[in-house]
């Protein structure tokens, strides 16, 4: 699968470019009967602080807080016609925090969010307690496949 990941640094503490073509490709490898992903894929990340964060989330959320990732995906139609997936907003202050007070290495907490924004793009959500169990099911095993352990083991 030729896939293309276009990366927005505005100055921030996060992992190189090719860091996160791995995770993504990695999420989106398998069957996702939701989604159809064609021979090509391509998406934005746009990496943001706290502050921007929480001006995202709350323009489009109605949250007033900051959160690790925000997925803005595309029409499936179009998904399907184009390959392109949507874009990702990462705050690397959220996420950097969040592996700290976890106690993870920060870049298998990277990597999870990543994962776990770019399965919210293929249409994957948490709301309910079944769409939670086979999202966290895909996000386990796309780790594993990085040797990545289980970030919901405590």
């Amino acid at each position: 699968m030729d896939v293309t990941v276009h990366v927005d640094r505005n100055q921030a503490d996060a992992p190189d470019d090719e860091s996160f073509r791995i995770w993504v490709m990695s999420a989106l490898s398998g069957d996702h009967s939701n989604r159809s992903v064609g021979d090509s894929a391509e998406l934005s990340i746009q990496l943001v602080n706290s502050d921007q964060m929480t001006d995202f989330n709350t323009r489009y959320r109605d949250k007033h807080a900051d959160t690790n990732v925000l997925s803005f995906p595309v029409d499936a139609d179009l998904q399907h016609r184009t390959g392109l997936l949507g874009d990702l907003i990462l705050c690397d202050e959220v996420i950097n925090r969040e592996a700290a007070e976890q106690a993870k290495p920060r870049e298998h907490h990277w990597a999870h969010i990543t994962i776990h924004g770019v399965l919210h793009l293929l249409g994957y959500d948490h709301i309910d307690e079944d769409d939670a169990e086979i999202m966290e099911a895909l996000e386990i095993q796309k780790l594993d496949g990085l040797a990545i352990p289980n970030p919901y083991n405590a």
